[in-house]
């Protein structure tokens, strides 16, 4: 028989460049989607810094939709009480959370102190449920673009062929740089900090310490689920031209010394040494062709209110189910467009909420007992971002809600068994959501399931339709603002988005709205 010649390989559906919170929040999105996905992360072994303090109360929704929440609670801790310092002495304890509490529609009033480190390890073992695994030393040095896939060149020789590729590889992305993407902004070398990964004995570990006096600062937080383990941060030392010291492990000793007041030797094995400054910048586009770009890869910003780990985490959730319909082929690539259109102004209002707690709390340190705190507001939660001017928040509105907005979640019960269920479990997942509030909306929601399919999931809410949910306390209506008495019909998107909100009577704008994002040029 003739040979048979050899025919080309299929890309891979979707590459993701950088394996940090970003990049396996997006992994874990796709793989739960069955898409499949290739992560690849240029580092020889995974990376043991504790960096981002955790994920403020909208990415902890983000992660109980990816079913981890409850192992990112379990390892790390509630946020800790802040004790601030001058002259050695203690001076103020502050919690930024003592009158916050979950109400009905908000399950989380505040975040997760977790060390980096242990998030990305329970992301890589969520993913590692489907089958995914993380290749590290894959460091991409080329990329080329054709009609239908891109090409990834590594630095061992290697190519990786994927239809879609997404650099999730931090602020200094070799994939927006290989895009040549500008990244506009400003460094701020004044404002600058050393940090590390310590040991240290003595100190109370339920206490987030910070020693602010007028020629410096110590901040030492304990790291969850460690017996020694503390996060440092410093002012750095400068030498007698003044320029900065490099850190180091003796350098953090005088440092702890000199304001703490305590012996220096208390302080041992810094590892993961690095110099921190203020950098402001974003990319000006998140799509180039079939390469998008995500979380730091596309805007780096002031620490100042924990938002950077939380806006890349949320940027994954946003494109992941709209890249998941264009590579099943369920929406025309046009709809990675609104990837941008909504996430990009996020990012422009991170930068500009970061500067101002930034600057609150470099003036609140000046006086004796201020300190990180400052930096925390009730917009830092990311509870209030929403997506009002997008292409697909088009219609509707309610006196508590309108399209674009998050969400709200509500304890119900299961009308058929009596069991106790939320609006969060029925959004989780990779599906829309369809919530009829009232008995007239019965038909649309079954009309949605017959035309859609596993496309959509339909709940009443005291409706006597399809997964019928018991709305017995009124949080549900109160928090959708759905009128008693009158019907009422919210599509709620896959990142957990109102999409829609109409009428009982316009049933018609949820098919409508579904088939115009299956045809979204």
């Amino acid at each position: 028989m003739p040979a048979t010649a050899p025919t080309a390989a299929t890309p891979d559906p979707v590459l993701i460049v950088g394996s940090g919170p970003t990049g396996l929040t997006l992994a874990c999105d796709l793989a739960r989607r069955s898409v499949g996905v290739r992560i690849i992360d240029k580092s020889p072994e995974f990376p043991r810094s504790s960096r981002a303090k955790g994920p403020n109360p909208r990415s902890l929704e983000v992660l109980e939709d990816l079913g981890v929440v409850d192992r990112v609670l379990a390892v790390g801790s509630a946020p800790l009480i802040m004790r601030k310092y001058r002259n050695g002495l203690p001076v103020a304890d502050a919690d930024p959370f003592e009158s916050s509490h979950p109400t009905p529609d908000v399950p989380y009033d505040r975040g997760a102190l977790i060390a980096q480190w242990q998030l990305e390890e329970i992301l890589r073992d969520r993913l590692a449920e489907y089958g995914v695994h993380v290749e590290l030393g894959s460091e991409a040095v080329g990329l080329s673009q054709g009609p239908e896939s891109v090409t990834v060149a590594l630095a061992d020789g290697r190519s990786i062929e994927a239809r879609y590729v997404v650099g999730c590889d931090g602020g200094h992305s070799a994939v927006r740089k290989l895009l040549g993407v500008p990244f506009e902004g400003k460094t701020a070398e004044e404002q600058s900090m050393v940090c590390g990964d310590v040991e240290v004995d003595g100190l109370d570990r339920g206490i987030w310490h910070q020693w602010f006096d007028e020629d410096g600062a110590v901040m030492l937080c304990p790291i969850p689920g460690t017996r020694t383990g503390w996060w440092f941060q410093a002012g750095p030392e400068r030498d007698a031209a003044g320029a900065l010291v490099p850190p180091s492990l003796e350098s953090f000793q005088r440092l702890f010394a000199k304001h703490t007041g305590l012996p220096g030797d208390r302080l041992s094995h810094a590892t993961l040494l690095s110099t921190y400054r203020v950098n402001e910048r974003m990319a000006d586009r998140y799509r180039v062709g079939r390469v998008l770009l995500a979380g730091d890869a596309a805007h780096v910003h002031s620490v100042a209110g924990g938002l950077g780990m939380n806006t890349g985490i949320q940027d994954a959730f946003n494109l992941g189910w709209k890249l998941a319909r264009v590579v099943e082929g369920r929406s025309a690539p046009g709809l990675l467009d609104t990837y941008e259109e909504e996430r990009l102004p996020v990012a422009s209002w991170t930068l500009d909420i970061t500067a101002e707690r930034l600057r609150a709390t470099l003036e609140a340190i000046r006086q004796p007992g201020g300190g990180l705190d400052s930096a925390i507001s009730g917009d830092t939660a990311g509870l209030g971002l929403g997506y009002h001017w997008s292409s697909l928040s088009t219609t509707g509105s309610t006196p508590r809600l309108r399209a674009g907005d998050r969400a709200p979640d509500a304890p119900c019960r299961n009308a058929g068994t009596g069991a106790p269920t939320r609006l969060f479990e029925a959004f989780a997942g990779p599906h829309f959501t369809l919530l009829g509030f009232g008995p007239d909306t019965a038909e649309a929601l079954r009309a949605a399931e017959a035309a859609y399919g596993d496309a959509v999931r339909a709940y009443g809410v005291d409706a006597g339709a399809p997964h019928d949910l018991t709305d017995d306390a009124g949080h549900a209506r109160t928090a959708y603002g759905a009128e008693p008495g009158t019907g009422l019909l919210v599509l709620v998107r896959p990142d957990n988005h109102v999409a829609l909100i109409a009428p009982a009577p316009e049933s018609g704008a949820v098919g409508d709205y579904l088939d115009r994002l299956g045809r979204t040029a």
